[in-house]
């Protein structure tokens, strides 16, 4: 709030919807309910929002981690709704082995749902059409900012920022293993951008774990670039 205190923007956060990956699922799921966000979110809240203030009518999407990829997906399926998006610390390749076992360890592991009930069978139709790597035509024209690094210990994780070892200790060797797993995602769609001639901005910090600080590092870090598409 302080950082977007002085600048010409609303600011819209949803403020529900863990492990959903802000998409709509198939089914109802027995742990995390009925999910609709993609109708919501691309295309009921934009009217609310409009109708309510006076904006501009140009809007950009960021998300960190998990939506990461929702906001890449939502940009696809919305075109000329988003002229900018953020994907910071994400995973966009949903439908590869390695993609859809990261997504599962969010939806099922951490968030105790079935991650059959948000697009099937995984690795089926539904995960392919949910890919942003697969469907990344479907960026061209938008300003792009990825982010992701290494892993590896960065500037905000040490005893003065983070006095609990065993929580220091956890960002850096949890943290650590799934900041690294992101980057090799993230690589993954810059490559395939570049094969489309697709300009994006991609960050690449050496150090850095999977963790807030770092996000809103990039979220600053990006917001000029952000602000020039909406403007």
């Amino acid at each position: 709030m302080e950082f977007f205190a002085n600048k010409h923007v609303y600011v819209v956060i949803p403020m529900q919807g863990a492990f959903s990956y802000y998409t709509d699922w198939i089914k109802p799921d027995e742990k995390l309910g009925v999910n609709k966000w993609a109708t919501f979110l691309g295309k009921e809240l934009p009217s609310a929002i409009d109708g309510t203030y006076n904006t501009s009518g140009k809007n950009a999407i960021a998300g960190i981690s998990s939506s990461a990829t929702s906001v890449l997906n939502l940009a696809i399926a919305n075109k000329g709704l988003y002229q900018a998006v953020g994907s910071y610390s994400g995973c966009a390749s949903t439908s590869t082995q390695h993609g859809s076992l990261f997504m599962r360890l969010v939806i099922e592991t951490r968030g105790g749902g079935d991650a059959r009930n948000m697009w099937g069978k995984v690795g089926g139709p539904m995960w392919k059409a949910n890919d942003p790597v697969l469907n990344a035509a479907g960026l061209r024209g938008m300003s792009l900012y990825l982010s992701s690094a290494t892993g590896l210990p960065g500037e905000h994780d040490n005893l003065a920022e983070v006095p609990e070892a065993d929580v220091l200790a956890d960002r850096i060797v949890v943290g650590g293993a799934i900041e690294a797993a992101t980057k090799f995602c993230t690589e993954e769609l810059a490559s395939r951008l570049r094969q489309l001639n697709i300009p994006a901005t991609v960050d690449r910090p050496i150090g850095g774990t999977h963790s807030w600080p770092y996000w809103q590092d990039q979220l600053h870090k990006s917001w000029p670039q952000l602000a020039r598409a909406i403007r």
